[in-house]
């Protein structure tokens, strides 16, 4: 039955992709739809985006593991921050300085609002370099579900995932992704509900159980059964809320999102969509994973009689494991048809979250990298090149997961996150808001951003990566006003005022 629902998912696919597939997709149809995708599908594409199996396999397991029930607090910062306030203080200005400046992506953005064409590289370098952890993560998170849940090696299963999502990408451009997220994001709710009820009832017992098992010190502690931890950690989970919901605010494939929307008028739908489709899929996977103690300690292993609880504390069993192995467990007992909606529901956010990586790190190299060096090269001829880059990158990126598979998910994507949005969230947000923004502070900004999340990881391990990305967000935001208060205003005329800030 697991894989009934599968192929039924990949011909949807496939459908969606042979009905919206263009030979001759100009540049603006490519990478942003024509400027003209509605509330829905942009909310439903936000979502996806945000939540893959990054999320739902590795941070909630992990999360879930190391805080209990507080973990849900990533989830509802998700919700209000991630979704609420980024389109409530981004999506307007994004969409409309976008439109007037002729934006695309970040870096074009950086270049145009602070006429500088070495800001623009030097933000598109970061992005290819750092979208690529991300993407092995996604990868991974995926892999490690298919394999537990259908024995499926997790070779071929990375590797039919890279040609499906450079296949999508390829020949259907960013609207065959938006329309097809709208779908995967319809399965992804009624998915969540499904499976959180199995887990929480089936697996945990209900919620009052489950929190009064959570408060056994053999399991968890009294610490972890409530919303307001009470372990040493308290700055990991601070941290971590921090990195997954301020995060957003600056990544590429999100910000993406606001330059492609219809118009202005569709921001507040998409507000309302968006924000409650992340409180349902966020705030449901961390509730979830606030509970593997409590499911895990009543799974034994076969082969050397442990429980998977004992296993995980003495690392034998991998957090990455955690939620797939919940979920096909008999103690949850989920019959096969919803295993198989389940894997739906990953591969349908992971496939969204790849695919906006991709275009994001591609569009990047073609019109930010290129575009620069030859801006005579013909639009029809950008075009093509982007969707060559497209499955140059997916097959890098698939590179890398091999290469990086003892790394955790969580590692991964903190790496990523923290080092793009400490350096872009800060530059960003005050170019669309304030005309004082000096080059020299968004220039201090993006450096200082990248080195603080990347330094303490390179000198003292991946684990710290959570850490550094959240103290790179909340930085830059220190830093670029204060910068920019201490430096010589840049010159615009009045009319590139107006040109910039619409009025």
């Amino acid at each position: 039955m697991e894989y009934v629902v599968l192929v039924l998912y990949i011909l949807m696919l496939v459908a969606v992709l042979i009905t919206t597939a263009k030979k001759n997709l100009s540049l603006n149809e490519f990478l942003l739809g024509g400027r003209n995708i509605g509330p829905w599908m942009s909310a439903f594409s936000y979502g996806a985006s945000y939540f893959s199996a990054v999320i739902i396999i590795g941070y909630a397991g992990s999360m879930g593991w190391n805080y209990g029930a507080a973990a849900t607090w990533a989830g509802i910062g998700n919700a209000i921050i991630g979704s609420l306030l980024a389109w409530r203080f981004l999506a307007k200005p994004a969409r409309s300085m976008g439109e007037r400046l002729s934006v695309t992506t970040i870096p074009e953005f950086f270049e145009k609002r602070y006429s500088s064409k070495a800001l623009k590289i030097f933000a598109a370098l970061l992005i290819f370099v750092f979208l690529i952890p991300y993407s092995a993560s996604v990868y991974k998170g995926l892999g490690m579900m298919f394999k537990i849940a259908l024995g499926i090696d997790y070779t071929w299963c990375v590797i039919g995932i890279a040609l499906l999502a450079g296949a999508y990408l390829f020949f259907g451009g960013y609207k065959a992704t938006a329309i097809t997220d709208f779908v995967q994001g319809i399965i992804m709710l009624f998915g969540i509900i499904a499976i959180f009820l199995f887990v929480i009832f089936g697996g945990a017992g209900g919620i009052s159980a489950g929190l009064e098992k959570l408060g056994d010190a053999a399991i968890g502690g009294p610490e972890m059964n409530t919303l307001f931890y009470g372990g040493q950690d308290k700055w990991g989970l601070i941290s971590n809320i921090i990195l997954t919901s301020f995060g957003v605010w600056g990544m590429p494939q999100m910000v993406h999102k606001f330059f492609a929307i219809k118009d202005t008028k569709s921001v507040k739908h998409a507000t309302i969509i968006s924000t409650v489709f992340a409180l349902i899929i966020a705030g449901g996977a961390y509730f979830m994973g606030g509970f593997g103690r409590v499911i895990l300690a009543r799974i034994t292993d076969p082969a050397t009689g442990e429980t998977l609880h004992a296993m995980v504390e003495s690392g034998a069993m991998a957090k990455d494991a955690i939620m797939p192995t919940i979920f096909v467990s008999d103690v949850v007992g989920m019959p096969p048809a919803l295993i198989g909606l389940l894997i739906v529901l990953l591969l349908s956010a992971s496939i969204s979250t790849l695919t906006g990586l991709v275009l994001a790190s591609s569009s990047v190299i073609t019109l930010d990298l290129v575009g620069s060096a030859a801006p005579k090269m013909k639009q029809q001829s950008l075009t093509l090149l982007m969707r060559v880059l497209c499955l140059v990158f997916v097959a890098l990126s698939l590179v890398i997961n091999f290469t990086m598979q003892d790394t955790p998910i969580m590692s991964l994507m903190s790496l990523s996150w923290g080092t793009l949005a400490g350096a872009f969230l800060a530059p960003f947000l005050y170019g669309l808001v304030w005309k004082g923004v000096t080059k020299a502070g968004a220039y201090a900004g993006i450096i200082s951003g990248a080195l603080i999340s990347v330094v303490p990881p390179l000198i003292m391990g991946m684990s710290v990566a959570p850490s550094s990305g959240a103290i790179a967000i909340l930085s830059g935001l220190v830093i670029v006003p204060v910068v920019s208060l201490l430096t010589p205003k840049t010159k615009f005329s009045d009319e590139r005022m107006r040109e910039v800030f619409g009025k």
